[in-house]
């Protein structure tokens, strides 16, 4: 572990000494933008329920069921709490049946060995449990992850800090001990709100321009870029 301050790569903040990486997963760690927009497309069309393929990837990375309330409002439809769950179980149960089709982003397992032994790891995804556990599974990654909070494990989703909270103290850690690594404004809030440092890629939906105003610590492109950005830090001995 480390210890001390250090000065960030590419910029004049400082960062207290850290102890646990915590990823999200779609969006950060995975490509699976294509098959969550898919599910939803389904779910909606049997439901009878018209909105464009840009709405829902714009609201990725606030949970399943907030998500949906939304597109209820947006349709000017009763958002009643039985058919969002109804919608939800669809949903979900359709996205599993695409899970075969998720694949990791490039150097995300070199990022995930680079830093194993360095420091924990979490996950905190919006994603829920018996999809996420599949996939972790599947994908030969659950050694990487000493806790995995997902949005059944939760009450309030991204953007609020419950998600990340819970994950620090899974780990038994407090807040400004772990650094998060995300994609989504949703996410950068629910970060920043929690008291992390926040690395933001733009690997999902969202621009650079788009990130900023959320104030992540710093924004890169790709996983490589975040690998480099975390083993400079760990590595560094500048205080």
């Amino acid at each position: 572990m480390m210890a001390g301050n250090v000065r960030l790569l590419g910029t004049r903040k400082m960062v207290t000494m850290f102890d646990a990486i915590i990823f999200d997963w779609d969006g950060v760690l995975v490509d699976s933008h294509i098959i969550i927009v898919t599910a939803y497309q389904q779910t909606l069309r049997e439901a009878n329920i018209d909105i464009s393929k840009e709405y829902i990837e714009r609201h990725i990375g606030m949970g399943t069921e907030e998500i949906f309330r939304d597109i209820l409002r947006e349709t000017s439809q009763l958002v009643d709490d039985a058919l969002v769950k109804r919608l939800a179980e669809t949903k979900n149960q359709k996205l599993a049946n695409l899970n075969g089709q998720v694949q990791f982003f490039p150097n995300a397992i070199d990022l995930l060995e680079a830093v194993k032994d360095k420091v924990k790891v979490g996950l905190a995804t919006m994603n829920i449990k018996n999809i996420v556990d599949s996939l972790v599974n599947t994908m030969g990654v659950e050694r990487y992850f000493q806790t995995i909070i997902t949005a059944d494990i939760v009450k309030q989703p991204k953007p609020n800090a419950e998600i990340f909270l819970k994950c620090a103290q899974q780990l038994n850690l407090s807040p400004e001990k772990c650094i998060v690594v995300e994609d989504s404004l949703f996410g950068v809030k629910a970060a920043k709100a929690a008291g992390m440092h926040c690395i933001a890629v733009t690997t999902g939906k969202y621009n650079k321009k788009e990130l900023q105003q959320e104030k992540p610590d710093t924004i890169v492109t790709n996983l490589q870029q975040v690998k480099n950005y975390l083993l400079n830090i760990l590595n560094s001995t500048v205080v």
